[in-house]
């Protein structure tokens, strides 16, 4: 990739997976007008885990998020070509996650060690796209459909001082300019409340530089406890745990829906890769899950996934809604 961005012949390439439904681009901005009153802490909303690992460079450099020992391995062109196959979680770009429903993408940042200036980087193992060509694709879907809000959860940052956090964050700032959501009350924040004040984006960013910034909420707000296991009924029921122990009050909360392989489990199955050793087998155990979860207080908020084209997962999360509008009529007719 040229240090320029991505040029027309780097554009990502997908490993296969059909296409997300642009059914679900304005699925905020098509709720029940009851709902929009609801705080988002209370609605079910769909998010992709490492939501930017649609396209890793294999020419670059391993990452600063590896260990020395897998820097040294990748020095053989096909340790990085096999890295990719573990790296990449998801298929779809911003825009084709963003019309399929997902509206919190979670997100590893990075300097690139020995690169002139403080550019940043999305990355996984590999290097991915200029965060800043990520946020320009999001604004322009968010400009094209002023209904809908994102949560950006800035959350593992690598090879970064306080100069490169303030390049970052001034960078968030002239991407979104007055569409970001200063710090609020978490109960306060529903979709009419950013209606009235023409916000969309709640970035949160796990690094003490947020206090200095009001648009900055802190990472504390968006709690994503990590199963980190490969058994999937292990996971279910860590989900279910970690929903009951959720704080009734002042956070948001995402249900990481995602299995984490083990190094043995790369070994293994070195050249099968994530999404077909892990994903694809468990993916309809861990859709019957979210299907029976019932948002609101306690209840599940953000739901997040990895590959999240490959079943119906977006659409399922958003449907989980419509519980909340059928309490909602119980309570108004008693």
């Amino acid at each position: 990739m040229a240090g320029s961005g991505l040029a027309a012949s780097s554009q990502p390439q997908r490993s296969g997976g059909r296409r997300a439904e642009g059914s679900n681009a304005d699925w905020m901005g098509s709720l029940a007008p009851a709902l929009s009153t609801f705080p988002l802490a209370h609605l079910a909303i769909p998010g992709s885990h490492d939501s930017f690992s649609y396209w890793v460079d294999e020419k670059s450099p391993v990452g600063p998020d590896q260990a020395m020992a897998i820097k040294r391995l990748a020095k053989i062109s096909l340790v990085k070509k096999l890295m990719k196959k573990w790296s990449v979680t998801q298929n779809l770009t911003f825009k084709e996650q963003l019309e399929g429903g997902i509206r919190y993408f979670d997100l590893r940042v990075s300097s690139k060690p020995g690169e002139v200036g403080q550019e940043i980087y999305f990355i996984h193992g590999l290097f991915g796209i200029k965060v800043w060509d990520g946020l320009m694709e999001i604004n322009t879907f968010l400009t094209q459909h002023p209904k809908e809000a994102i949560f950006l959860d800035f959350n593992h940052f690598y090879a970064m001082e306080d100069q490169h956090h303030i390049y970052l964050i001034n960078r968030i700032r002239e991407a979104f300019g007055s569409k970001l959501c200063t710090m609020e009350y978490v109960e306060n924040v529903t979709l009419q409340y950013l209606w009235e004040k023409s916000q969309q984006v709640l970035i949160f960013y796990h690094y003490p530089l947020y206090q200095e910034y009001p648009f900055l909420w802190p990472g504390n707000k968006m709690p994503a406890p990590w199963a980190n296991t490969t058994n999937v009924h292990k996971l279910l029921q860590f989900l279910e745990t970690t929903l009951g122990e959720r704080a009734e009050h002042g956070t948001f909360h995402v249900s990481q829906a995602i299995l984490t392989p083990r190094v043995k489990t790369i070994a293994r199955h070195l050249i099968r890769g994530l999404k077909n050793t892990l994903v694809h087998r468990n993916l309809p155990m861990i859709l019957n899950w979210v299907k029976r979860q019932k948002p609101g207080v306690m209840g599940v908020n953000i739901i997040t996934s990895d590959f999240v084209e490959l079943v119906d997962f977006a659409a399922t999360v958003i449907a989980l809604n419509d519980l909340l509008l059928e309490g909602h009529r119980a309570v108004t007719k008693s």
